[in-house]
């Protein structure tokens, strides 16, 4: 299989997504994705559940941020309807929903994030921006590569997990005020790149190469 003859769908959100990333996804990663899709669909289950769950998360300790709060309901809502989605996709396959180890990527963005508000919150959102662009990323690697069933699904996510980018990364400029996020988009960039391009030991979706 030669990955890099097919493009992924153009959208100007995309662009602006590919853009805010440090790096592509590699194309070895792409032929892992590929080789164990039914991995691939049991984590892709996986990170909805966690991103419905951390948009909870943020709803629970930061009540007062009613921008916050509306942004993150309708989010929550949204993950968990891509989850419903997933896993019908994995029952009308025969994909059993096994419990597999989560990829080393959340964890190893999460190790630079700051202890104490507002620094805290403004790390958790520039992290949820990263995890949300790369996770439209890679869908838009995948889908041209994909049966028509994944290849519809996936192609849908494109517009709701690029609003999710755009609505962490505005929440994060907003909760930082004066102080800016400038310089915690380029820390988290630069561990970002680290962990999509060396090699992994184990393929997930937001995992390295394998």
């Amino acid at each position: 299989m030669t990955t890099a003859t097919k493009q992924p769908p153009a959208t100007t959100a995309l662009a602006d997504i590919q853009a805010f990333l440090p790096c592509a996804t590699p194309d070895r990663w792409l032929e892992n994705a590929l080789d164990h899709q039914s991995l691939m669909l049991i984590d892709h289950a996986n990170c909805e559940k966690k991103a419905a769950s951390t948009a909870l998360n943020l709803i629970y300790r930061y009540t007062d941020n009613f921008e916050l709060l509306n942004k993150m309901s309708r989010l929550a809502r949204e993950e968990m309807r891509h989850f419903e989605q997933v896993i019908a996709i994995m029952k009308r396959r025969n994909i059993a929903y096994l419990h597999i180890s989560a990829s080393r990527y959340a964890a190893g963005m999460r190790d630079l994030a700051r202890n104490d508000d507002p620094g805290r919150l403004v790390d958790v959102l520039v992290i949820g921006a990263f995890i949300e662009a790369r996770s439209c990323e890679r869908f838009a690697r995948l889908a041209p590569y994909l049966d028509d069933e994944l290849e519809q699904f996936y192609t849908s996510l494109l517009k709701s997990e690029g609003r999710h980018y755009q609505d962490y990364l505005g929440l994060a400029k907003k909760a930082a005020g004066d102080a800016g996020i400038d310089d915690r988009v380029a820390l988290f960039a630069e561990r970002e790149r680290e962990l999509i391009e060396q090699p992994d030991t184990e393929f997930r979706f937001h995992s390295g190469p394998v």
